[in-house]
């Protein structure tokens, strides 16, 4: 069984602040270990129900955060976030099933740990067919046109509850109780680890009994729509072919499906950043 893991930093165990997830800061070096170890227990608890290939995506900042030296051994990282399917690299490859490792809430969540859609500088707000999505939407939408299924989800409540939301059966190990954007009780790394181990080899066991996570495939032509945090940053967007606006802010298109919505949804955050 091959499993792909794409892990994202805000919802690694621990991380509460800004300052945790940013190269620029010296926090940053503690918390890219502690998301190599977040990879590790989930690949862990993976082999232990049976999987025996790995890829991992990195999917934060600029996908370079994941130590090799401290990876699993078996596992292969997709790293850097120039390839065309970003946070989840190496879906193409034929995978027969994904986990979130570390991942958070869509932008505007109620306690949700440094929730944010794709970019906090330039996205308030996506749609999906009408549905207002986060990353766990946008990302699991692609892991399902390609007929794979996100069995886990780890990171606080609040992200757990909208991947429960967009995928039922979804297995989740909530590593932290988010109390606002920047604060939450958070579980000892013994802890944390243990619970995304357990969860990791529950979702295997389950998948592999033919129950559980089913992929989620989104209805196509699937219409994409983007609101930008700025009026000008949608100027940009309609740099996109076929690219429309709807208000000040609110840039929509249509693709023909999930893959190509995705690539034409990262090339219009990169034009509104222009």
């Amino acid at each position: 069984m091959k499993l792909l893991i794409a892990a994202d930093m805000e919802g690694i165990s621990g991380v509460v602040h800004p300052d945790h997830v940013n190269p620029s800061h010296a926090e940053y070096a503690r918390f890219r270990r502690i998301m190599t170890a977040d990879v590790n227990a989930a690949i862990a608890g993976a082999r232990a129900a049976g999987v025996d290939e790995f890829v991992v995506a990195d999917g934060h900042w600029d996908g370079t955060n994941i130590l090799l030296e401290e990876l699993d051994p078996q596992a292969r990282l997709n790293s850097g976030n120039s390839a065309p399917f970003g946070m989840v690299e190496g879906i193409q490859s034929g995978v027969d099933a994904v986990f979130f490792i570390g991942y958070h809430a869509r932008a505007g969540s109620v306690t949700g740990i440094l929730d944010h859609t794709w970019s906090s500088q330039r996205i308030a707000n996506l749609w999906l067919n009408g549905r207002l999505a986060g990353e766990t939407g946008l990302n699991g939408a692609v892991c399902g046109a390609f007929g794979a299924p996100v069995l886990l989800v780890s990171g606080d409540q609040t992200v757990a509850a909208e991947a429960q939301e967009w995928i039922p059966g979804i297995q989740t190990a909530v590593i932290k109780q988010a109390g606002g954007r920047t604060s939450a009780v958070c579980l000892s790394l013994q802890e944390a680890h243990r619970s995304i181990h357990a969860a990791a080899a529950r979702a295997v066991a389950l998948f592999k009994q033919g129950l559980g996570a089913k992929p989620l495939i989104l209805e196509t032509p699937v219409t994409v729509t983007v609101e930008f945090i700025h009026a000008h940053m949608a100027d940009s967007a309609l740099l996109l072919p076929g690219a429309v606006r709807l208000d000040g802010r609110r840039v929509e298109f249509s693709a023909p499906d999930m893959p190509a919505a995705y690539r034409s949804f990262r090339a219009v955050v990169a034009l509104a950043g222009r």
